[in-house]
């Protein structure tokens, strides 16, 4: 659970709102020092970073590999009024902890992958962030061998989310709290199922889901949907509202030689008023793979390439 909000000027704003901040970063490398005020002295550098971008591409193969520390004071006055507040880090390779005023408050393994802390209840007038990455070779983090660098640092967008106290979850491994799951019924329909999770959701509150074309038209909607499942394994605060929405003549994905994507909304409306929303992108499309004729989409075949990148 959220605590009580805090409010600056002005009133309740209770749409979900993303702050980014990438610029401005303090930075320290090989060391583990966590500072108990923004430190002066250190390199002040912007994300996306890396402190291997001149040694881990020298051919010489004695890169860094270690703990390097990002340090970056938050205003709560630049923040929108909201009732939780999140850090969400989009990429820290490979390893990483996060402290809120010199208290730990996360560790994260995996430099591919999204991952959030509330840091609602240690905000203060001004709040120091500190993101400890490492980079060094561990047995968390895979691969352990490869022919490319492992490269360290804050390598994607860094975020500030801030949200009401119902808000669609996002302490669940960095998702959206909203899971989309299509299939094709005969030739020219498929069902789309939705999945929303909601946090600490109220009696008065429902979902609005919403699936628009490529072009942004409604073909697909639910108006209210307020019926939360028992779902297991779910934490006390989650409510799941679970449902399917038919899409008539679907326009199928079919690779590259036809992308096409629907966009699936879930708004969470709380006596008329939208508190928060969600959206994600996803394609209508068969496929089966045949001993003899190899991958099947959309009842065609489709060659595969063993071809693939990486960062």
């Amino acid at each position: 659970m959220c605590p009580e909000p805090y409010y600056i000027q002005g009133e309740k704003e209770n749409m979900r709102q993303l702050i980014n901040i990438n610029s401005g970063w303090s930075f320290l490398k090989d060391t583990k020092e966590i500072p108990a005020t923004l430190p002066t002295d250190w390199e002040v550098v912007n994300v996306p970073h890396t402190w291997n971008n001149i040694d881990g591409m020298d051919g010489g193969s004695d890169y860094f590999r270690g703990t390097c520390n990002y340090a970056k004071v938050i205003k709560k006055a630049d923040l929108p009024v909201a009732d939780c507040y999140y850090l969400e880090i989009n990429g820290a390779a490979s390893s990483a902890d996060v402290y809120v005023n010199g208290k730990a408050m996360a560790h994260h393994d995996g430099g591919f992958s999204t991952w959030r802390v509330n840091i609602t209840e240690e905000l203060t007038e001004e709040t120091l962030i500190v993101v400890a990455v490492d980079n060094a070779a561990n047995d968390k983090v895979y691969p352990q061998v490869a022919d490319f660098t492992f490269y360290g640092g804050m390598y994607r967008d860094v975020n500030i989310i801030a949200v009401a106290e119902s808000h669609f979850d996002l302490d669940y491994y960095g998702g959206k709290g909203f899971v989309i799951t299509p299939r094709m019924v005969n030739d020219t329909d498929a069902i789309v199922r939705m999945q929303a999770y909601v946090a600490n959701k109220k009696e008065n509150q429902s979902v609005h889901f919403v699936i628009k074309d490529a072009e942004g038209n409604v073909v697909a909607e639910t108006a209210k949907a307020e019926k939360a499942n028992d779902a297991k394994g779910l934490a006390e605060n989650i409510a799941l509202i679970d449902l399917e929405q038919d899409i008539k003549n679907v326009h199928r994905w079919h690779g590259r030689k036809d992308p096409y994507l629907y966009t699936a909304v879930a708004e969470l409306v709380e006596d008329g008023t939208v508190v928060d929303t969600v959206e994600a992108r996803f394609g209508c499309r068969t496929y089966e793979i045949d001993p003899q004729n190899g991958f099947i989409l959309n009842g065609e075949e489709y060659p595969l390439r063993g071809v693939s990148r990486h960062q």
